[in-house]
């Protein structure tokens, strides 16, 4: 599948095949290519829980409100972001670059981030954002579709999965085979609406 039939095609589904699985090659190629995706200063922020176990499975069920796509999805993953990803050992993030770029990076990395927590917070949600859109299109690509959730009680899951108190749970996803095609989509905006050219239009004209 071309990266346009992914886009055009790839729609929130919430109705999977609960006895499909994935494979551990599949499991492990989407990933590969998730953590491909782009972050501020290379820092990588984002960590992801693949929920596996079924009890676990059944608690985050019950945590989103008794959403079925929870259980029925062959993977359920909570995507986290390390707050703090930008002081633990930052020279790990461009250990391959030369030293002149680590020399530039590694004091800019500092400076940017210390006593800045709106912009840590910040950073973390965009390269999570950055993460999901690679996950679900890249499983489109794999035949599986996807559906992004934020319909959960986040501290409940954040006990669940164990989160690291500098962490922060951004969103989940399911990736499983439908059992059901999604709904038409309900009503895109024009294009003109969204989309400008230099600036805003000037409102009181």
């Amino acid at each position: 599948m071309d990266i346009k039939e992914a886009i055009l095609t790839r729609r929130s589904v919430k109705h999977y095949d609960p006895d499909h699985t994935m494979t551990k090659e599949e499991v492990r190629t989407l990933m590969e290519h998730a953590i491909l995706s782009p972050t501020a200063f290379n820092l990588q922020h984002w960590r992801f829980i693949n929920v596996e176990d079924k009890q676990l499975r059944e608690e985050i069920r019950e945590a989103s409100y008794g959403q079925a796509q929870v259980t029925d999805s062959s993977m359920l993953l909570v995507l986290c972001a390390d707050l703090n990803a930008w002081e633990k050992d930052p020279q790990r993030y461009w250990r391959h670059a030369p030293k002149e770029v680590q020399d530039f990076m590694l004091p800019a990395i500092e400076g940017y981030y210390t006593n800045h927590h709106q912009g840590q917070r910040d950073e973390c949600f965009r390269s999570v954002g950055i993460a999901a859109s690679t996950i679900m299109l890249m499983a489109k690509g794999m035949g599986y579709d996807s559906c992004p959730m934020d319909g959960f009680d986040f501290d409940k899951v954040a006990r669940i999965i164990n989160l690291p108190h500098d962490h922060v749970i951004v969103m989940m996803i399911t990736i499983g085979k439908k059992l059901q095609e999604a709904r038409p989509r309900s009503g895109q905006l024009e294009l003109d609406e969204v989309l400008f050219t230099d600036k805003f239009p000037d409102e009181t004209k």
